[in-house]
């Protein structure tokens, strides 16, 4: 793993667009999180802010955590651009000229997919923590809801996963992010809405991403679900194991195309 990940590392480290697209999602998470807590969503003429608790211990955790899952895309497209140039540059044949096996270069990418989850998932409780002091928050209820961060984790591994596999498949950077945002953001949220509106059982929430992003709902949408008591809906434990076997799916799917395939 350790020397996977060293490789990989050297690809990246002076790669321009790696960093951009990096500092992008930081600046952009650290400041939607900073307009949003200084009241830039008012209600009414009394310019009341309508998430003036949603940063304060134990509901920061939440309301960050739903905006790392609106940003992680930036860290998707990441995975594609680099996975799709291994084949754009030949650096794929190269790596199995040096001595890699096929599988090594696959799991070299998986190393790649789980760091970077790490890596979000830190990013947003060193963003909550801060955040949650700032706000006067009594740390005694920093504890509670704590385990929003594992859904983080297990939401990026989701989307980077997709993201990976697809690139596998598609081997192609622009078509492969074009259809990664259309899929991620407009196609599965508008079955995600028709099916469930069609089916009592509400087999929406088991869509490969959809899953994922019921973990981290809007704060406001979460308020009202819980005034509503919607019935069939499944808990969050359940959502995260469906999102745990789509992660496994896109491992085994993009290992078989993989082995295959011809370079």
């Amino acid at each position: 793993m350790k020397a996977l990940l060293s490789i990989e590392w050297l690809k990246i480290k002076h790669y321009r667009t790696f960093w951009v697209l990096i500092g992008l999602f930081t600046i952009l998470l650290t400041l939607c999180n900073y307009e949003i807590n200084k009241g830039v969503v008012t209600f009414g003429s009394s310019n009341i802010n309508i998430f003036s608790q949603a940063y304060t211990f134990p509901e920061v955790w939440g309301n960050v955590g739903f905006w790392t899952r609106f940003f992680s895309g930036l860290i998707a497209i990441i995975i594609i651009i680099l996975t799709t140039n291994e084949y754009q540059y030949r650096t794929n044949r190269q790596n199995v000229i040096d001595g890699w096996k096929r599988l090594d270069f696959y799991h070299a990418k998986w190393w790649l997919v789980i760091a970077l989850s790490c890596a979000v998932t830190l990013y947003t409780f060193l963003l909550g923590f801060v955040f949650g002091l700032a706000n006067g928050s009594s740390v005694g209820s920093f504890y509670e809801h704590l385990g929003t961060l594992i859904y983080v984790f297990i939401l990026c591994l989701n989307y980077f996963g997709f993201a990976l596999t697809l690139s596998f498949f598609l081997k192609r950077s622009g078509l492969a992010i074009l259809i990664f945002l259309l899929y991620t953001y407009i196609i599965e949220v508008m079955l995600f809405y028709y099916i469930n509106s069609k089916i009592d059982f509400k087999p929406g929430y088991f869509l490969p991403l959809q899953c994922s992003a019921e973990m981290l709902p809007f704060p406001i949408f979460e308020m009202l679900k819980k005034m509503i008591q919607p019935k069939n809906n499944p808990s969050e434990i359940t959502l995260a194991i469906t999102s745990l076997c789509w992660i496994v799916i896109y491992y085994f799917t993009g290992r078989n195309k993989l082995l295959k395939s011809d370079w």
